[in-house]
């Protein structure tokens, strides 16, 4: 994962690298694996040594449903007015005369723009793509790798958890 510090987590670090080190677990989910390294955490491991990397990587694209003209004007509509109603609250506080006006300006505004920027990609698909979907990366398996200098150690907290 990510470093929730925004830094680098190790040093070095730049262009992407194959990650290295001894594996010294194997999970079929990412949860497992990341359940884990957070025993070793716990267990006052330094974690700094370990990786998870996902394996046998696959693209999957789970379809959400059939998606219709009123579908789309409709999705249009309500994310139109919702950023409406923020750029109309956000007017209205920088003008005077009220909130109403700005508001309804505003939703307005948001709803035409909604419906204008879904209804023109959807009839440009022509039919070829009439369902929602969301895409996924996702691993055949996730193997915890520990720099050797610290791996059988890591292995042997790692059993413990197995028990």
């Amino acid at each position: 994962m990510t470093n929730p510090l925004g830094g680098p987590s190790r040093a070095g670090q730049g262009l992407p690298t194959p990650p290295s080190g001894w594996p010294i677990g194997s999970y079929p989910t990412y949860a497992e694996a990341q359940r884990a390294v957070d025993y070793l955490a716990d267990q006052a491991f330094s974690v700094e040594d370990v990786t998870i990397v996902g394996v046998d990587l696959m693209q999957v694209e789970r379809v959400l449903g059939r998606l219709t003209w009123g579908k789309v004007i409709g999705g249009g509509i309500v994310s139109g007015a919702w950023l409406g109603v923020f750029f109309g609250l956000l007017l209205g506080l920088f003008t005077n005369g009220g909130l109403f006006g700005p508001l309804a300006v505003g939703i307005v505004g948001g709803i035409v723009f909604g419906v204008i920027s879904t209804a023109i990609p959807y009839a440009a698909t022509r039919g070829q793509r009439d369902f929602a979907s969301s895409m996924q990366l996702v691993a055949g398996r996730y193997d915890v790798l520990c720099d050797p200098k610290t791996a059988e150690a890591a292995r042997d907290l790692l059993a413990k958890l197995a028990i």
